[in-house]
């Protein structure tokens, strides 16, 4: 058994989302979500328009997803990687050498984002219509 894991925040799931789990899940045999909570995006300086519980839920739906569990810091990705016995870590290629420490716990690969799609820009675009 392979197991895959990944983190993010997914807030306004769109396609480059579903393609990075898609992508990240045909790695393995098992694909886990670390999900940013609400307080961990507070530090991040991001806000989500959707509640932790919420993003759970439609990430738990999505069938490429095995099981999902908050992401409370930076610094828990390693203990995830053992506790979890994570055989591969996947970034989107904009965090490309960000994570490269991990790769003496497991394998570390950053997956291409899908070119003119993020949540960020979903909201810009929601914004300039009101």
């Amino acid at each position: 058994m392979t197991i895959v894991l990944t983190y993010g925040t997914f807030d306004l799931l769109h396609i480059g989302h579903v393609n990075l789990l898609r992508r990240s899940r045909a790695l393995g045999s098992s694909l886990v979500v670390g999900l940013s909570s609400d307080s961990f995006n507070a530090i991040k300086d991001k806000r989500a328009t959707q509640s932790y519980s919420d993003r759970e839920a439609v990430l738990r739906a999505i069938r490429y997803v095995d099981d999902v569990f908050p992401e409370d810091s930076w610094e828990q990705k390693a203990d995830d990687i053992r506790r979890l016995g994570a055989d591969v870590l996947v970034m989107g290629s904009d965090w490309r050498g960000h994570f490269d420490e991990l790769s003496r716990y497991c394998q570390v690969r950053y997956l291409p984002r899908t070119e003119n799609i993020s949540s960020s820009a979903l909201k810009a675009s929601i914004r300039s219509m009101q």
